[in-house]
């Protein structure tokens, strides 16, 4: 995969599902399309939920990677 550049990072590690969503949409809501988000949870439920649900938006989910135990990054490109 290549290297993507990430334009703002969202650490909400200790949130759960509707949550872990509605936060990272209003961050990406408030960025530019085609701006990278970097989204860290350590809720496994949301690891689904949250790509899931941003697809749902028309938004380019780039990656879902478990990055440790008990951690995930989910990388989204914003569509519009």
């Amino acid at each position: 995969m290549q290297e993507v550049k990430v334009d703002k990072e969202l650490d909400i590690r200790g949130e759960v599902c509707p949550f872990t969503f509605v936060k990272s949409k209003l961050v990406l809501e408030q960025m530019d399309e085609g701006e990278v988000l970097r989204v860290l949870i350590d809720y496994e439920p949301s690891a689904e939920n949250v790509p899931k649900s941003m697809r749902e938006e028309g938004q380019d989910v780039i990656a879902v990677n478990k990055i440790g135990e008990n951690l995930w990054e989910i990388i989204v490109r914003k569509k519009r």
